[in-house]
């Protein structure tokens, strides 16, 4: 019986030497966390073979295109990096109205590419409240109609793009859909839900930094050594934990019939939060005289490096409401693009200068 007994609990501590193993070591969601956004709004960028041989150097294993390319997707084949690729909202109207228009879309820019690895593709970006809200959810749907008659459902998912702003509410276990987004956001989480897919969120705690005289760097730069927001039983030390937590408030607001309410962890309609577009710029400034702009601000190399490192470093770790669930991010962006219009900022999100050289060093796991 001791001999047994022995046996047994050598066996129970080598089940739990190698569970600990397991969970101290990174698995492969962790490990592709992080990708980055790859435009081409610029006259001066490297050509996509360069720049897959750059990712790849880099241990970026996700991209996201915001349009169709050929010379980027024939680049991407038997690259091994995974892709997201936007339906452009330009094409949406089309893609609404016809579902044969989607179908063409797929096979032109999905199926002629067998050896690219798509994971995922948005349908419009941003169009949600506005004049063209209304036709996201059929697009999407036809779209997805279009990727299952492919037989390509079990591996990409469709959904579309949502910047923070379709939430209102404070502290973030209070967000929900404002007024104006509701009637669009609940019939696409509900479309979510049943689909398996994620919904995918732009989040730029810059934006809400400059915007809000409240709101310090440290906190937004994932600095804060200390509880900047408390809210019941959740801590929030950073502005990008607190601005995802309020998406997923509002998704767990909306009802799925059919389906279980997605209100929290033990919900089989559980919806995940991919983001695609965070990031910080290295050059402009914001003048405090701006409608939109409550401070003035600098932005600088150090800035910047700060917080795109910090975000690479903590998205696998979820967020305080959904801890250890990796919320999937994609830093905007690749390079500095010289034609993007607008304010200097605009032109200075990239981690890399048009010629490859960085503008600052960042660590991808």
């Amino acid at each position: 019986m001791a001999g047994l007994k022995g046996s047994l609990y050598f066996t129970m501590l080598v089940t739990l030497v190698l569970l600990g193993l397991l969970s101290a070591a990174p698995n492969g969601a962790e490990a592709q966390a992080v990708g980055v956004c790859y435009g081409l709004n610029g006259n001066n960028l490297p050509p996509s073979s360069a720049v897959v041989g750059l990712l790849r150097s880099k241990n970026i294993r996700k991209v996201r295109l915001f349009e169709p390319n050929r010379d980027a997707l024939q680049a991407l084949a038997n690259s091994g990096i995974e892709v997201n690729l936007a339906v452009p909202n330009s094409e949406l109207q089309n893609i609404a109205n016809n579902p044969s228009a989607a179908g063409s879309w797929v096979a032109t820019n999905i199926q002629a590419y067998p050896a690219v690895t798509f994971g995922s593709i948005t349908v419009g970006s941003e169009l949600i409240p506005g004049p063209q809200a209304q036709l996201v959810l059929p697009a999407m749907q036809n779209i997805y109609n279009s990727i299952q008659g492919a037989g390509l459902g079990g591996r990409i998912k469709v959904s579309t793009v949502v910047s923070t702003a379709v939430t209102t509410g404070f502290p973030p276990s209070a967000g929900v859909f404002t007024p104006d987004a509701m009637p669009f956001m609940v019939p696409i989480v509900q479309f979510l839900a049943r689909t398996g897919a994620p919904l995918m969120v732009t989040v730029y705690p810059y934006f809400s930094y400059v915007q809000n005289d409240v709101i310090s760097l440290d906190y937004a730069l994932f600095r804060a050594n200390y509880d900047v927001v408390t809210d019941g039983a959740l801590r929030y030390r950073n502005l990008f934990d607190a601005m995802v937590d309020t998406v997923y408030s509002a998704i767990e607001k909306v009802d799925v019939p059919g389906l279980q309410k997605v209100d929290g962890l033990d919900s089989a309609a559980r919806i995940s939060i991919r983001v695609t577009e965070s990031g910080w710029p290295s050059r402009g400034r914001s003048s405090g005289s701006a409608a939109a702009d409550a401070k003035v601000y600098e932005a600088t190399v150090s800035d910047a490096s700060t917080y795109n490192q910090n975000l690479v470093n903590h998205v696998a770790q979820g967020t305080p409401k959904r801890p250890g669930t990796s919320v999937d991010t994609y830093v905007f962006a690749l390079f500095n693009e010289n034609l993007k219009p607008g304010a200097e900022i605009e032109r200075n999100f990239g981690l890399f200068y048009p010629n490859m050289q960085p503008v600052y060093n960042i660590n991808f796991p």
